[in-house]
């Protein structure tokens, strides 16, 4: 590595697009209103649905995981935690970190009779 090849910019080193969010090391795209209406239609649809707010990490941005009583799930980006835990309280929905408490059981249920199923 020369001396200055760290300043020079190449094919392998763009500026990261200014019309998405950066996380970490890489460019995600941003939630927007096709996530929204998802996760609205997700809430209606099911009975029993709780949310878990995923924090922001090196590869993806806050997201909002919901999980209906069956374990039947959806996850989807969100633009913040707090707009999360809103959008959860405004459907009265139950809402929670899921750093804090993780994913509920029922979902890895929900997962392993899927694949069971071979779906």
């Amino acid at each position: 590595m020369g001396l200055f090849d760290r300043f020079r910019r190449g094919a392998r080193m763009r500026r990261p697009g200014r019309d998405t969010a950066r996380t970490g090391s890489t460019t995600v795209r941003a939630s927007d209103a096709t996530d929204v209406r998802h996760l609205e239609e997700f809430v209606s649809g099911r009975r029993g649905v709780e949310g878990f707010v995923e924090p922001r990490t090196a590869v993806s941005d806050v997201t909002l995981l919901l999980v209906a009583h069956d374990g039947e799930w959806t996850r989807r980006r969100v633009p913040s935690v707090e707009w999360a835990h809103a959008f959860c309280n405004k459907r009265q929905v139950p809402s929670y970190d899921a750093a804090v408490v993780g994913v509920p059981q029922r979902m890895r249920d929900y997962n392993r009779r899927k694949r069971a199923e071979g779906r």
